[in-house]
């Protein structure tokens, strides 16, 4: 693993730590990507994480004079799904961050990071490139910003240089005569890796007497992920869509003209015949949606988070960067009780908390994010503890499934899942009750949907989910008072 952590209290903190060491350090937001690039060795030479997550201002996202939207470097995919300014102005981004993951991923995964890591599956890619969003890089010696078109070099590669931050992604809002949507083609409904995505923004001739499907298309943008070396566009069927009405007979062709332009390739998760067989179905999809003849991509009117009552989307800051190295302390709070663990920088949180902190209730089970036995709470947020480095913990309050009781009372969930029998092995239970507790707290009174929402990061080999449910039911309509 890595040698040296910094959690930065500024930008600048950071980029002097990137001049200094070069091609060994990388920036930490989510860490979601790097951990596990680290871990399976697609990352060598990595000594120095930088983690800027406690720098203040980095999450926020605004519209400026210009009517460009701005998101900072930590800027997740669930601020992206809360934003009201996202999903009204950028709503294939929005879509786009509801598909990525599940909550707890989604949480702790941002933008930025999506963007950097340059896989053509990425989800945030393809509608961003279709808002025609740009980057800001900064280094020690300046700042320069660059279309996201030309961000990309190849599979994994982008032109930053290793001194340098992403510090601001920006795009034109959404205009009233432009609308804007984004399907993904996974292999299941959640924690999927792309097969296919599409994103499509129209721009119609501005007469809002006439409905969408009878308005000359002004400007078209179709791209695709997941079908080359890097994200796509579809400039044929672009082409063939400007200057026309969306009819039937003109979305038939440009779903056509994009299948012609995928260049993918046969993996695991499908045949090249089959990807392009499925551009042409999502485009048709896309289209259809947006002239009103299709199916619409659905975004919750108030999604499932599992932020909890209290959490805003705001970074908790610290004044003061910190170094970790290998023999170094990392103090923090764990169920309501202060804690310094030495030598265990170079873990993710997981392993901290069951091999030094001895709390194993929180499991270890695909240690890839796939799971969800390892949720916990990080500063009242629910996330993947083995996606988070440990030293993420120092000036943090976490909480576990041995914190839920109080005053020799089980949680309400807790007592419900008793109640329901909603446990056979019991191996994914504390994570399954971790991300109920968050639920309850967002939502007291959830539907069945937004209960399914919110544990599709947690998987359960044994039960077929239905106890699980019920339980969650039940605990909804208990008493919550829980002191």
């Amino acid at each position: 693993m890595w040698l040296d952590y910094y959690n930065v209290s500024s930008v600048d903190e950071a980029l002097k730590i990137l001049e200094t060491r070069g091609s060994a350090a990388r920036i930490v937001a989510g860490a979601t990507d790097l951990i596990l690039e680290i871990e399976r060795g697609v990352r060598r030479g990595i000594e120095t994480l930088v983690d800027i997550t406690r720098i203040a201002g980095l999450d926020r996202i605004h519209l400026d004079e210009n009517d460009f939207i701005h998101l900072g470097p930590l800027v997740t995919h669930n601020h992206c799904v809360a934003s009201k300014l996202i999903r009204d102005r950028a709503r294939p981004l929005a879509l786009a961050a509801w598909e990525v993951g599940a909550p707890q991923i989604r949480n702790r995964g941002t933008v930025a990071g999506n963007l950097i890591t340059a896989s053509p599956a990425n989800d945030t890619i393809t509608p961003l490139m279709a808002l025609g969003a740009k980057v800001t890089l900064r280094s020690r010696s300046g700042e320069r910003t660059v279309s996201l078109e030309d961000f990309y070099t190849g599979v994994r590669k982008t032109v930053m240089r290793p001194d340098e931050m992403l510090v601001d992604i920006a795009f034109p809002a959404m205009k009233p005569n432009q609308l804007g949507t984004f399907i993904k083609l996974g292999l299941r409904r959640a924690q999927a890796i792309s097969v296919v995505n599409v994103a499509a923004v129209l721009e119609f001739e501005d007469d809002s007497y006439k409905p969408w499907s009878q308005r000359a298309i002004q400007k078209a943008t179709i791209t695709l992920g997941s079908v080359a070396p890097t994200i796509i566009h579809a400039g044929e069927a672009e082409a063939r869509l400007t200057g026309s009405r969306l009819d039937e007979e003109t979305i038939d062709a440009a779903a056509r003209l994009a299948e012609q332009a995928a260049r993918p390739i046969d993996d695991v998760r499908g045949s090249s015949v089959y990807r392009r067989e499925m551009v042409k179905v999502c485009t048709l999809r896309s289209l259809r949606a947006l002239s009103g003849r299709g199916e619409a991509s659905i975004l919750p009117s108030q999604p499932v988070l599992l932020w909890g009552r209290d959490y805003r989307g705001e970074a908790a800051a610290i004044e003061v960067t910190t170094h970790h190295h290998s023999e170094g302390p990392i103090q923090t709070k764990i169920n309501g009780v202060n804690h310094i663990f030495w030598g265990a920088q170079g873990k993710t949180l997981l392993r901290l908390l069951r091999e030094e902190g001895g709390l194993t209730g929180t499991k270890e089970g695909c240690a890839e994010g796939e799971c969800g036995a390892c949720t916990v709470f990080l500063d009242g947020v629910a996330v993947m503890s083995c996606m988070v480095p440990a030293a993420r913990a120092h000036q943090a309050e976490i909480v576990t499934i041995e914190g839920l009781a109080a005053n020799g009372r089980l949680h309400p969930v807790q007592q419900a899942f008793i109640e329901e029998g909603a446990v056979q092995c019991g191996y994914c239970t504390p994570g399954f009750i971790l991300s109920a507790v968050k639920l309850l707290e967002e939502k007291p009174r959830p539907t069945r949907r937004e209960i399914q929402d919110a544990l599709t990061g947690n998987l359960c080999r044994c039960t077929g989910y239905y106890k699980i449910i019920s339980a969650i039911e039940r605990a909804s309509q208990m008493d919550s008072t829980h002191e």
